[in-house]
């Protein structure tokens, strides 16, 4: 069954805020179990070999590209060829904290059992955040 996963790495979140993309940057990716995706994390991308698997969903029927397509509709991916360091990686994103955020709060909303609050992000809440967009 397809496993949909994000991940992260330090060192391409580094390069990325120096050249202006932010601190957020994930990758989004499908692959056929859960072996393939530790495998292609441990690999890395973009000349990186410090990638985290911050989580994973397994999901029924859904290709790499429909995912990439949803969650690009909500967020921006960068382009792997503007940016050569990317060497072609698709699915890398700059996570907006503030949808993020906005997600959480309507989330919160929804149980009437906690008050609203400021919410502090987490990795896992954007990794959740980017595949509730990704499936859905």
């Amino acid at each position: 069954m397809p496993l949909v996963y994000v991940a992260r790495s330090a060192a391409l979140t580094k390069w990325a805020s120096d050249v202006g993309q932010g601190k957020h940057i994930y990758k989004l990716a499908v692959a056929e179990d859960e072996a393939a995706a530790k495998a292609a994390v441990a690999a890395g991308w973009g000349g990186e070999t410090d990638w985290k698997l911050v989580q994973s969903k397994q999901v029924g029927d859904l290709d790499e590209e429909a995912a990439l397509e949803r969650l690009g509709r909500r967020e921006k991916a960068i382009d792997p060829t503007y940016y050569p360091r990317l060497k072609g990686a698709a699915g890398v994103f700059r996570i907006t904290l503030t949808n993020v955020q906005n997600s959480l709060l309507v989330a919160k909303a929804m149980t009437a059992d906690e008050p609203l609050t400021d919410v502090k992000v987490k990795p896992k809440d954007i990794a959740d955040y980017m595949i509730r967009n990704a499936i859905g």
